[in-house]
């Protein structure tokens, strides 16, 4: 009997080991940092970025009503301020098509521009929205599609004189939202517990519940339009956008972490970033089957809140107190 309980013993303490063994293994590191980090004077939080069609004129906007400009692909930016008579507001998104360019933030406001940013106006806002403007997606001349707070999507194809309501119910306080190139949506919702996708050919949300014990942080669409998530605890796990609910095995690119992924993006097809808590940044270069770990700004004293690319060669990730990490295309990815 005691022979069989030091068995048992022994056999307890390797496993243990073992799992000890796998929560230290560090995930390989980048060879080359292609980022450059640059501190900009604020102790905003920035939460979207988005450049006009030269890709040489662009805008940075966040929290305390943040708004940086660039005339120069992003190396350096300027402040640049709003008459808003004194209202202490929030941007979340912007968006350009061509010089024309839209702003919504909260509590409700809408920006408009014609001209690249020279000039911004202030577009009136129904008191009936339900919910704050929360994305914003310039779709063609004088059309942007917006969403807010609780779910409700509009649509406008006149400078926002009028709006189409594209869903009947709104669909409750979400976490985050994305859209895809061909207009759908998916949203996870305010506890992270269930997720709900939405297409133009629906008229209301279709809701479902998270697909594992983690609870979700974001999700979006990869580039040919099925779906990504990120949970709690580092998970990553993809999907089919024609049956949401069929998911892969769910996969930890940095076992045994402390701190959740927070955003995901495709660079390009194959090359794939994410971000998250405590400065991580995250790079796989075979479309999300493995990873590696950029180092280098490890010792950035911020969270990575969101990563963004306007295209191949000029990205972003966005960060806390002025933090901005700038895509350097002359440090060669493999």
């Amino acid at each position: 009997m005691n022979a069989m309980l030091h068995r048992l013993k022994s056999i307890a303490i390797t496993i243990a080991v073992v799992f000890l063994l796998a929560g230290c293994q560090s995930l390989p590191g980048l060879e080359v940092n292609p980022w450059v980090v640059q501190s900009l004077p604020t102790e905003s939080t920035f939460a979207d970025v988005a450049f006009t069609d030269d890709l040489s004129r662009g805008w940075l906007v966040g929290n305390k009503g943040t708004l940086f400009e660039t005339t120069d692909r992003g190396q350096t930016w300027k402040a640049q301020a709003l008459e808003l008579e004194g209202e202490s507001v929030t941007f979340d998104s912007i968006s350009f098509y061509g010089n024309e360019g839209w702003i919504v933030g909260e509590p409700a406001i809408l920006l408009h521009t014609l001209d690249g940013g020279d000039h911004w106006k202030r577009v009136p806002l129904s008191d009936k929205l339900p919910g704050s403007p929360r994305t914003i997606v310039a779709t063609a001349p004088h059309s942007a599609e917006m969403t807010t707070s609780v779910g409700a999507i509009y649509r406008t194809s006149n400078d926002a004189q009028n709006w189409k309501g594209l869903v009947e119910e709104a669909l409750g306080i979400f976490r985050n939202i994305s859209r895809s190139p061909d207009g759908s949506y998916v949203a996870v919702s305010s506890r992270g517990n269930f997720y709900s996708v939405w297409d133009n050919e629906s008229q209301t949300w279709q809701p479902f519940n998270r697909h594992s014990a983690r609870r979700l942080q974001n999700m979006g669409f990869t580039p040919d339009g099925n779906l990504w998530a990120l949970g709690r605890g580092g998970m990553l796990q993809f999907g089919d956008a024609h049956d949401p609910e069929a998911w892969e095995d769910p996969q930890y690119p940095e076992f045994s972490t402390s701190w959740g992924l927070l955003d995901l993006v495709y660079q390009t097809p194959e090359k794939v970033w994410a971000v998250g808590g405590s400065a991580n940044l995250l790079y796989s270069n075979d479309g999300g089957e493995t990873w590696l770990k950029d180092r280098q700004v490890e010792k950035v004293p911020s969270n990575f809140n969101r990563v963004k690319f306007i295209q191949p060669d000029l990205g972003f990730v966005l960060g806390q107190r002025g933090t901005l990490l700038r895509y350097d295309p002359s440090q060669e990815m493999t």
